[in-house]
C-alpha cells in the first residue's frame, strides 16, 4: 500500500466498526480470513465492501484512466483545469487571431466617424459615401 490510511472501517455483524490502520494490520496477522475482506478508499479511510461494490469501484477507476490516456493521447484539454479557488471557471483562454485591442480601436474610431459625418457638407458626405 502507497500510504497508510488514517482509519479503517470493518463489518462486523452488520455493523461497520472503525479501527486505526494499525489495529486493521494487528487483526490481519492474527485471523487469516481477514486476508479475504475486500477494500475501498474513500476520503483517506479503507472501507470494507462486498465483492460487486469493490468490482464496481475498480472498474470505473480504469475507466478514469483509460479516458485520461486517451485525453493525453489526443492531446486534449480539460476545462476542469482553469477554475479558480472557488471553482469558477476562468476566462482566460485568448483567441490569438483576433488583437483585443486593435479591435476596440477600430470600434472607437468607427464611432468618431460617425458623430463627424453629420458635421460635413452635403457634397463631402456624398464623397465618402462613394468611396
Amino acid at each position: 500500500m502507497k500510504y497508510a490510511p488514517r482509519k479503517v472501517y470493518i463489518k462486523e455483524n452488520s455493523v461497520y466498526v472503525e479501527l486505526s490502520y494499525r489495529d486493521f494490520c494487528r487483526r490481519r496477522q492474527a485471523d487469516q480470513s481477514y486476508m479475504d475482506k475486500l477494500f475501498i478508499p474513500v476520503q483517506g479511510c479503507l472501507i470494507e465492501v462486498v465483492r460487486e461494490q469493490y468490482a464496481d469501484f475498480y472498474k470505473e477507476k480504469e475507466r478514469w484512466r483509460y479516458l485520461q490516456k486517451l485525453d493525453t493521447n489526443h492531446k486534449l484539454l480539460s476545462l476542469e483545469g482553469f477554475t479558480d479557488s472557488e471553482g469558477n471557471v476562468l476566462d482566460f483562454i485568448v483567441d490569438e487571431a483576433v488583437d483585443v485591442a486593435e479591435a476596440v480601436v477600430h470600434a472607437v474610431m468607427v464611432d468618431r466617424l460617425k458623430a463627424a459625418l453629420p458635421l460635413l457638407s452635403g457634397s463631402e458626405q456624398t464623397l465618402i459615401n462613394q468611396c
